[in-house]
């Protein structure tokens, strides 16, 4: 294995384990695919969990104005999912803290847990294990940036775009691997479907 994996030999990892499924699959989004992906099923393994956070961790390291802000560094997931790169991105980078939001049942909006306060100018990264559409990704860099903090970087094992995927701007991304899954708005749209390709509805 290189210092950096390849992303030939991150997708391999993702098949090997059963993370990475071809096939025909409705999102809850409405979406039809012929991929899916989960990437904890993956790291469930510590060998490929350490290979892939170190291998993020490589890509922010990268960045000198990043590299410059390690001590002091937060890295934040938007929900449970991306909280094992979240750690070991931590720990390979020896950042500062690791913390995360969770959804609140009463405002369905993301929050942190009581007394976990950000301070004006606290540099984040953002790492999640996936970035598909964004949405969690967006609501948590909007919440982070209301409590004065500063979101430097944005960092996922992979990078699966969709036809929604929301926008970061000027925000660097990293990402070990892209994979280009194909989408269909809908039923009726859907090659699969009209090949006739069982359906498997997945959860996220």
């Amino acid at each position: 294995m290189h210092l950096l994996p390849t992303p030939e030999e991150v997708v391999r990892v993702l098949r090997d384990t059963g993370a990475l499924r071809d096939g025909h699959f409705l999102y809850p989004s409405g979406f039809h695919s012929n991929e899916y992906l989960q990437v904890p099923v993956a790291m469930r393994h510590y060998q490929h969990s350490r290979m892939l956070s170190v291998g993020l961790s490589r890509l922010l390291r990268s960045n000198p104005e990043i590299r410059a802000n390690i001590p002091e560094l937060s890295i934040v997931a938007p929900a449970t999912g991306g909280l094992p790169v979240a750690y070991g991105v931590c720990e390979a980078l020896r950042a500062k803290q690791v913390y995360w939001a969770e959804m609140d049942e009463a405002t369905q909006r993301m929050r942190f847990r009581q007394f976990m306060e950000q301070h004006p100018g606290e540099q984040v990264v953002l790492v999640d294990d996936l970035l598909r559409s964004g949405k969690k990704l967006m609501e948590m860099k909007t919440l982070l940036e209301e409590r004065g903090a500063t979101v430097v970087a944005l960092a996922v094992v992979i990078y699966q775009p969709t036809p929604i995927t929301h926008d970061f701007g000027p925000l660097p991304l990293y990402y070990l691997a892209k994979l280009d899954a194909s989408y269909y708005a809908d039923a009726p749209s859907c090659e699969l479907c009209r090949k006739s390709v069982p359906v498997q509805e997945v959860w996220v």
